[in-house]
């Protein structure tokens, strides 16, 4: 059954691709250049973490950066919020969602963050409310309506093309011959796997006209915790992602847990964790910026340390130069 509904997803995406390609479907021009950062499969593929570094890039060379972002898992997701204006952090996760308050607080001083399901109506507000000289399309690659100047899209080292199959069956977004429609691809948590040469020439053969980069993961601010047993717990797409980099950092991770993506934690979470933590004899929680947004210091009768991430491309001038 999964394996039914699974093709005829593909098929719906080829269809609905196809009539964008005839101009049947129209795309319409945002009021400034635009660049979309997503991916063609479902779950973490490290774009969040790429969004930020591209509006870190544009913001030093002066642009006015404005991110339009759907804000998954936020309490009203048709509603559009002003997550940030650059100066300010107007909104919590509740009303903005966890990925768009992260985006905000890391490029505070740096770009105007909007959740809205509704791009196209979002651009137009923010066009003339901020006057951006770009938007960056958070999750864009399958968001057709919005046309796009340049299409950056990630594949995740670590499971790089879904199981090749469509949802449900697998994590494929749209098939995967639709890569071609892609400018650059870049390659997230390279450094977790020890050669990635299979992969490029995968996606060069379904993306030829793509530049190809390879982007590190590296956690910061582990030092802190090195030297304790850890507890990691985390609400992310690719939690075995998260935990493996930790341990390529050299932590000792005495146990770990996973919640759903965009999981909305409570006291009560923190407090099972933390039980689980002792059970283990672990003296340290860890987890990541995403989903400190979403926690209470006051729930922790522990000690824990929220990791950051720094994202080391192979080719930095040669991927600015693109932007």
């Amino acid at each position: 059954m999964l394996g039914f509904i699974a093709k005829l997803y593909g098929k719906v995406a080829d269809v609905r691709n196809r009539l964008y390609d005839q101009g049947v479907f129209h795309s319409e021009r945002l009021p400034a250049r635009t660049i979309s950062i997503g991916n063609i499969t479902a779950g973490g593929t490290g774009k969040t973490p790429l969004v930020a570094y591209v509006a870190d890039v544009l913001a030093a060379r002066g642009e006015k950066v404005c991110i339009l972002t759907r804000g998954y898992g936020r309490r009203d997701e048709s509603m559009r919020v002003l997550v940030s204006d650059r100066e300010r952090v107007l909104e919590g996760p509740d009303a903005a969602g966890d990925e768009p308050v992260e985006l905000a607080r890391h490029l505070l001083g740096k770009a105007v963050v909007i959740a809205d399901a509704d791009r196209i109506s979002s651009a137009e507000w923010a066009g003339r409310r901020f006057k951006p000289t770009v938007f960056i399309l958070d999750d864009g690659f399958q968001h057709r309506r919005a046309a796009r100047h340049l299409d950056i899209v990630c594949i995740d080292a670590t499971d790089p093309f879904g199981g090749e199959q469509m949802l449900p069956a697998g994590r494929l977004r749209e098939p995967l011959h639709n890569l071609a429609r892609a400018d650059v691809v870049v390659i997230t948590r390279s450094n977790l796997r020890p050669n990635v040469s299979q992969t490029k020439r995968r996606i060069a053969e379904l993306a030829p006209d793509a530049k190809i980069f390879e982007a590190a993961r590296h956690e910061t601010g582990c030092e802190a915790a090195r030297g304790h047993a850890a507890y990691a717990f985390c609400g992310i797409g690719n939690p075995d992602a998260f935990f493996e980099q930790l341990r390529g950092e050299a932590l000792s991770l005495a146990g770990t847990r996973s919640f759903r993506d965009h999981w909305s934690y409570q006291r009560s979470d923190i407090a099972a964790v933390e039980e689980a933590a002792r059970q283990v004899h672990a003296d340290l929680l860890v987890t990541t910026r995403k989903d400190a947004v979403k926690l209470d210091p006051a729930w922790f009768t522990m000690p824990y340390h929220v990791l950051d991430l720094e994202i080391v491309l192979d080719d930095p001038t040669g991927f600015a130069a693109l932007l």
